[in-house]
């Protein structure tokens, strides 16, 4: 039932955004709404799995628990960073009788994602989260906002409507087999659905539509405008709650089909995901804009899942710990780039110097969030990475593995000389900024202490909890 409540509980509040009465305090209203939502997860990440509910299309599992244990904490730290601009900057209040709304209706959706076991409504709850998310993208101050707001919801739109014709692949390879087409997840993975040309098309094309939504090669290029555009905390919510959101659906696909098709699985996500680090790696290079930067090493994170999850084996809990750590990564730097934006007034990495001088606390979270994104030691996404490559020596994918080494040593030197200089560099000039408070820093704080955590001691419940996602995930 408290899963349920996670579903139901902020759509509910999204209708009471609107009221007129209730406008004025939106912000506080989302906050309250996303700590009481992060305190049901918690709740039902760390209980014992209940019955499946509303006649088996609720089900809460190993998958189901580890990712609401993190994306509803990452949704409560930027509802606070949302709460804290419009405090201290009231003008932004205009818009959040549009925004909180749309955003409750988002974190619903998304929870909804996370417990679901049945295929088309997994695809419903994740098409809502994109039309909820479409109108966050437009703000009045950014020009192009709009048009970066239709190109998502094109791609987004062309991406899902993909997985629902592989949906209805599937369901004519259960004709084809003398079965009654059934979309629940548990039953499918019990039954084992045999190859047959129309169960290989359709999980092609779900993962081709999936990788669509992760930002994936081939059909990425909405993503890097995409959070250019978008109010940071938007950017933020896309990067580590929508993202993570699409990729269970993917492990919901992984877990119910790799039995049969695992060729399949394998070869078409290595290949999107070598794609996605070559195109991100040479975008990173050519691309002087600090965002778009952050954004095409999303890029990169999300061929290296791809990667992870197509090998399997050993691969399996190293990618879910580069999955968590990744999440607060994108949350920490995509935060403070709109932090340095808005005082520097300018995305040009070219135009900002001496952070630790101007922006001490900016200056520290981009450095350590930078350490973590290029998967230094002590970070989760350091032994993530490492496990990875561990299993694509273990399972012969010499090649890849190559390949692999190049694309990360050539991420990490463009990444290195674009973002250091910013850092550390002196002042080209004095500037006087307004003190930073505890509260428009604590988000951050917190998702740097998890970050940090996450690569130096993961608890015993919560590595429990991996390795059961990761024992659903592997080649079998």
């Amino acid at each position: 039932m408290t899963s349920l409540v996670l579903v139901l509980g902020p759509a509910a509040a999204s209708l009471g955004a609107g009221v007129r009465h209730v406008r004025t305090r939106a912000t506080v209203l989302l906050v309250m709404v996303a700590f009481f939502s992060s305190v049901l997860a918690y709740v039902v990440a760390f209980a014992p799995s209940g019955p499946a509910l509303l006649g088996g299309y609720l089900r809460v599992d190993a998958t189901s628990r580890l990712f609401l244990a993190f994306i509803n904490p990452i949704f409560f730290g930027v509802s606070v960073y949302v709460w804290n601009r419009v405090a201290t900057t009231p003008e932004l209040g205009r818009e959040m009788g549009r925004f909180v709304p749309c955003v409750l209706i988002f974190l619903s959706a998304s929870n909804a994602v996370l417990v679901s076991n049945h295929l088309l409504v997994l695809w419903l709850a994740l098409e809502i989260t994109t039309l909820a998310a479409a109108p966050l993208i437009i703000w009045p101050t950014t020009p192009g906002s709009q048009l970066a707001s239709f190109r998502y919801l094109l791609f987004s739109s062309v991406g899902l409507g993909l997985v629902l014709l592989g949906i209805l692949c599937l369901a004519r390879s259960g004709v084809s087999a003398g079965e009654s087409p059934s979309f629940f997840l548990d039953r499918l993975a019990a039954r084992s659905v045999a190859a047959n040309p129309w169960s290989t098309l359709g999980v092609a094309l779900i993962v081709l539509g999936l990788g669509t939504k992760l930002g994936l090669a081939p059909m990425y290029s909405w993503l890097p405008e995409t959070y250019d555009k978008a109010p940071p905390a938007v950017t933020a919510l896309l990067g580590a709650v929508q993202f993570n959101a699409a990729l269970v659906v993917l492990l919901r696909v992984v877990q119910a089909f790799r039995p049969a098709l695992a060729g399949l699985l394998t070869a078409e996500l290595v290949t999107m995901g070598l794609a996605s680090m070559l195109v991100s790696s040479f975008s990173i290079i050519a691309t002087r804009n600090m965002t778009r930067l952050i954004a095409y090493a999303s890029i990169n994170h999300a061929g290296v899942i791809a990667i992870g999850l197509g090998i399997g084996k050993t691969a399996s809990y190293g990618l879910l710990l580069y999955v968590v750590s990744n999440a607060f990564i994108k949350a920490i730097l995509f935060l403070t780039a709109g932090k340095i934006k808005a005082h520097y007034g300018t995305n040009d990495t070219r135009e900002i110097d001496g952070l630790l001088k101007n922006l001490p606390y900016s200056g520290v979270f981009l450095m350590v969030g930078t350490f973590a994104l290029l998967g230094l030691p002590p970070f989760g996404s350091f032994f993530g990475e490492l496990l990875v490559l561990s299993a694509l020596v273990g399972s012969g994918h010499m090649f890849v593995f190559s390949a692999f080494c190049v694309l990360i040593t050539m991420t990490f030197v463009a990444t290195g000389r674009t973002v250091f200089p910013m850092i550390w560099a002196e002042p080209r000039q004095a500037r006087t900024w307004p003190r930073q408070t505890f509260w428009s820093a604590s988000p951050k704080i917190f998702f740097l202490f998890v970050l940090i955590a996450l690569g130096v001691y993961i608890p015993p419940v919560v590595n429990q909890l991996i390795e059961e996602v990761a024992a659903s995930v592997e080649v079998r």
